[in-house]
């Protein structure tokens, strides 16, 4: 749940003090039902292809679905700052098209609605929970934030929570965002400060697990390449799962926001639980994909639905 191609949830981005308005009465699981009957299963349909052709759209859609709802509220605003190129981008203006290509849909969806299905759909096609979104979104004017600051990677736990708390999520609903890094990658560069001169007394973090660290030492050595990543979750990469807690009980939290959630005993029962449970952890997480969907949601007075989901009209 960004700049260096941060393909984690940390690249949500920092709003400021003030909650993002909510606009719950306006979203219903059924808002399509009459005008677009059929939209989920073309969306998912488009998206199924573009998994198949990159695994990379799976965490790529997640962690830009994030990035928008944290940045404006889930209005697919990030869309039009975003190259094409991005795999996120190109599944929602190609669903876009699919949509709109059907005899009475055409105009009728918005891209903030096929965004909000998209990411339901990565997480289930890559083995995570299917589960229902609440539709009836408008799209983003314009984009009313050009300024915005990725969180400090070594934030502590009482500001993550504070950040979430700002959007109406708790510490639970963090935690259980955290495990989309079950999937992606991130650049040696945003933890190689684990790995070489960490501080006076230790070299490599001592949280990390030796036998990791030098495997993370191996495919990132000194001077190493900027583009060279490593994976967020290096037993199941590619499966949306609960082994990202597993990991982190063992030491092998990639990041050290990571690792913190299981260091901290505030947050490490929840860990725990989620890591013995996996029910336990597609129940909070999709709780909290819900409510994070609830974001800054725009009325009809406030956005439009989009021709193209990459241009504002």
């Amino acid at each position: 749940m960004a700049g260096a191609r941060m393909n984690i949830l940390m690249a949500v981005v920092l709003l400021g003090a003030c909650l993002i308005p909510q606009l719950v009465s306006s979203l219903d699981p059924n808002y399509y039902d009459e005008t677009c009957p059929g939209v989920e299963d073309i969306v998912r349909s488009v998206v199924a292809q573009q998994i198949n052709e990159t695994f990379d759209t799976v965490p790529k859609t997640m962690h830009f679905y994030f990035q928008d709802c944290f940045l404006d509220g889930c209005d697919a605003s990030i869309l039009c700052r975003t190259p094409i190129s991005n795999p996120a981008v190109a599944t929602v203006v190609k669903a876009k098209e699919a949509v709109d290509s059907v005899a009475g849909c055409q105009n009728k969806v918005s891209c903030a609605d096929i965004f909000t299905m998209a990411v339901r759909d990565v997480i289930n096609l890559a083995g995570g929970p299917y589960y229902q979104v609440e539709l009836g979104r408008f799209d983003s004017l314009n984009l009313t934030s050009l300024n915005y600051t990725s969180p400090a990677l070594t934030m502590n736990l009482d500001e993550l929570t504070d950040m979430f708390a700002e959007r109406n999520l708790t510490q639970v609903d963090m935690i259980a965002l955290f495990g989309s890094h079950t999937v992606g990658h991130a650049h040696c560069g945003t933890f190689s400060n684990r790995l070489y001169n960490f501080s006076g007394s230790s070299s490599v973090d001592p949280t990390l697990n030796p036998d990791y660290a030098k495997q993370l030492q191996a495919e990132c050595p000194v001077n190493v390449d900027p583009s060279v990543e490593a994976s967020l979750d290096p037993v199941t990469p590619q499966t949306f799962d609960n082994v990202y807690y597993q990991n982190l009980i063992k030491g092998m939290g990639l990041l050290s926001v990571d690792e913190l959630l299981f260091t901290d005993n505030r947050s490490m029962p929840v860990v725990v639980d989620f890591a013995q449970n996996s029910q336990d952890f597609y129940n909070a997480f999709v709780n909290a994909m819900i409510k994070m969907g609830r974001i800054g949601v725009k009325s009809s007075e406030e956005g439009n639905i989009r021709n193209v989901c990459n241009v504002f009209n």
